[in-house]
């Protein structure tokens, strides 16, 4: 018998907290998520026809205590100890009010980790995903997503459980896994909606728990601000639409004054940081007419505080537009020979853009079609391909 949505919503809730409980107690990541696993499907077996516990938070920890311990008592008798652990707290009370689930994702971006495997754990263990999601996310086939992800948990065993990634770590996986969704890298869609919601979800959980860093408030401000232009995007064929091309009154206007709450907040206390500016760029976007000029300063301060080639071509683009596209496409000739960026597709298609206003059509057009080829994004594909036109 399937669980309602009620109890499904519940349960995708309640799964990295006690998940997280379990590590805490007894490490073990593979042990503790089957022992997870079980009481999950218990609870959806039994709560839709017995009604949910007082705790269902409690009920849970419990029952999966019960078959870790089970595991352990018929496996391995070695593991008296966590046995004891387990043993010390009665079996109706209520775990901790802590949530588990913010140690987990530090968990799962553990720094013997790669980002790639830092974000399919993220998403397996604190998202909730199957690992067949987690792998058709990145279109690699199930059986190689199941490798990596148990490699990543053995290599968190090996280096040792209660070691952890930092808030940096955290936030840049989150600021990956949404990037992966809003504008996937390959395939035939162009956005991911279920890589971005849970970037949000985990974000607004790190942002409970620091009310008061303005980096996680900066990065959930940037998704928020991002993601309210989603429905805008692609036309009903799943074409690309350009921002300037978009209908703005298809834009979520919600998500928008909530985002920009949110930066406006974190930059009026908090010392500034490269997701605030990024945020702040990104409220500025959704102005009209669009204050290019003001983009053009952030993008200045964003490149003393955090240079990488992606803020210099996105600074480039706003050169353009305040000073001239000569003067932007001046900006991206040391681009050429950075290896970080020379083969990507995007250095190309600003070129192109850029050269486009100029006037060099040709050139543009030649840009446009090399873009096409280096990107894997089937509407990325199409729309450079039709600009080349």
């Amino acid at each position: 018998m399937s669980a309602p949505p009620r109890v499904e919503d519940l349960l995708r809730d309640l799964a990295p907290q006690v998940l997280g409980v379990l590590l805490r107690r007894h490490g073990g990541f593979e042990e503790c998520e089957d022992a997870v696993q079980e009481a999950l499907l218990a609870a959806a077996t039994q709560w839709p026809v017995e009604g949910l516990p007082d705790s269902p938070r409690s009920w849970l920890v419990t029952v999966a205590s019960r078959r870790l311990v089970d595991h352990v008592r018929s496996e391995q008798a070695r593991r008296r100890r966590e046995l004891t652990v387990a043993a010390m707290e009665p079996e109706g009370a209520e775990p901790s009010g802590h949530d588990d689930t913010l140690n987990l994702l530090f968990l799962c971006c553990h720094p013997a980790l790669s980002p790639a495997s830092q974000v399919a754990l993220t998403l397996r263990a604190v998202g909730g995903l199957t690992t067949a999601e987690v792998a058709r996310a990145f279109l690699v086939p199930e059986a190689t997503m199941a490798v990596r992800i148990s490699r990543a948990k053995q290599k968190i065993k090996t280096a040792g459980s209660f070691g952890h990634g930092g808030l940096d770590a955290v936030l840049h996986v989150l600021y990956l896994i949404f990037n992966e969704g809003y504008t996937a890298s390959s395939g035939p869609d162009l956005h991911r909606a279920e890589l971005t919601d849970e970037a949000i979800r985990l974000t607004r959980a790190v942002h409970r728990s620091r009310p008061d860093d303005g980096e996680v408030a900066g990065l959930l401000a940037l998704m928020l601000l991002t993601d309210a232009r989603r429905a805008a995007r692609t036309a009903p064929d799943g074409a690309l639409i350009p921002l300037d091309d978009q209908d703005r009154d298809r834009w979520d206007r919600a998500l928008i004054d909530e985002g920009t709450a949110l930066v406006t907040d974190a930059m009026s206390r908090s010392p500034l940081g490269p997701y605030q500016l990024q945020a702040a760029i990104a409220a500025l976007h959704v102005q009209s007419p669009t204050d290019w000029e003001q983009i053009r300063i952030l993008y200045v301060v964003l490149q003393r505080l955090a240079p990488n080639p992606m803020v210099t071509l996105n600074h480039a683009v706003a050169v353009a537009m305040t000073r001239g596209p000569q003067a932007g496409l001046d900006l991206l000739e040391d681009l050429d020979d950075d290896p970080r960026i020379a083969r990507h597709h995007r250095l190309h298609a600003v070129r192109a853009h850029l050269q486009d206003l100029a006037g060099d059509h040709e050139a543009a057009r030649e840009n446009y079609l090399l873009a096409a080829r280096l990107t894997t994004s089937l509407p990325e594909q199409r729309y450079l391909r039709e600009k080349a036109g």
